[in-house]
């Protein structure tokens, strides 16, 4: 899906995310249902497609089939990559295994608390691992995206300002990353602050990638789409109907970004996106009946 926007010449990167709207289901969701869901995803046209993880079992055990799925994609009439979350390098060694996956995504966190409790290191150790994750990605040829978890602040009372932001990304760069999803881990980012850190990064990060990956509340979500949008990003996570969220948090959970909010957002500003309609309908259909079934 290869979008530009007629006035800005900007791509719109629109990510569906599976993945998160699954994970802390606590009732296991049979393989051959995420199959079927994730092979009618590929047909819809998303860019990306965020379809599984390679972490412990024990952590996260709705996502323990994520080989045995990935082995049964059918990818023939698609162009959506796809994306796999790793929590260490085995895990992203696993990953890079599998020629189905593109993207590895390691998630790490501005809040010490919210990295222990995420991954069971902390910080200094995740950056070690985000570099040999470098390392390995490019011997593998896949792509890494750093989801920056606790973005906009966090739960715990730990320290937080903006400037964060820019000193993490900053070290991320230094390590070679390319693309870092600022990610609403709990849903406490107001539009003002989306906004303005959004338009601090992309100036002072003008050859990063930078996306967004927010938890929030439904009534809030299209005045964070709009703040982020109007300030420079281009990269959205979503999650067909808003479910999901981060069962790692221990905060009350808010579901992720519709997809369809970001979807009828980007057709009021006159954004291409070029998803097949029978099948956009179709995947809406099918979320509903796993959503409502499995819970």
């Amino acid at each position: 899906m290869n979008n530009t926007f007629a006035n800005l010449n900007t791509r719109f990167c629109l990510v569906e995310c599976p993945r998160d709207a699954m994970q802390g289901i606590q009732q296991f969701i049979p393989t051959e249902i995420k199959t079927a869901y994730l092979n009618l995803l590929l047909e819809v046209g998303f860019d990306i497609i965020d379809c599984g993880s390679f972490v412990s079992p024990k952590a996260i055990p709705q996502m323990s089939d994520t080989a045995q799925v990935l082995n049964a994609l059918n990818r023939a009439n698609s162009h959506s990559k796809l994306l796999c979350i790793v929590a260490n390098e085995r895990g992203g060694e696993m990953a890079s295994l599998h020629e189905q996956v593109d993207i590895l995504g390691f998630p790490f966190s501005i809040s010490e608390t919210f990295q222990i409790n995420n991954t069971g290191v902390g910080r200094a150790a995740g950056l070690e691992t985000i570099a040999r994750l470098v390392e390995g990605c490019a011997r593998h040829r896949k792509d890494l995206v750093v989801y920056l978890s606790m973005g906009f602040g966090n739960p715990y009372g730990e320290e937080y300002d903006p400037e964060m932001v820019g000193l993490w990304t900053t070290k991320l760069m230094e390590l070679g990353v390319r693309t870092i999803s600022l990610s609403d881990t709990v849903g406490v980012a107001s539009p003002e602050q989306i906004g303005g850190l959004f338009a601090s990064i992309k100036s002072n990060f003008p050859l990063m990638e930078f996306g967004l990956h927010l938890h929030a509340h439904p009534a809030q979500r299209d005045d964070k789409i709009a703040a982020a949008y109007f300030s420079g990003c281009r990269r959205f996570d979503g999650a067909l109907l808003g479910f999901g969220g981060c069962p790692m948090a221990q905060d009350e959970m808010v579901g992720n970004l519709a997809t369809e909010h970001i979807v009828q957002f980007a057709k009021r500003q006159g954004i291409q996106l070029n998803l097949v309609t029978e099948k956009w309908h179709q995947a809406q259909w099918m979320a509903t009946g796993i959503f409502g079934r499995f819970h």
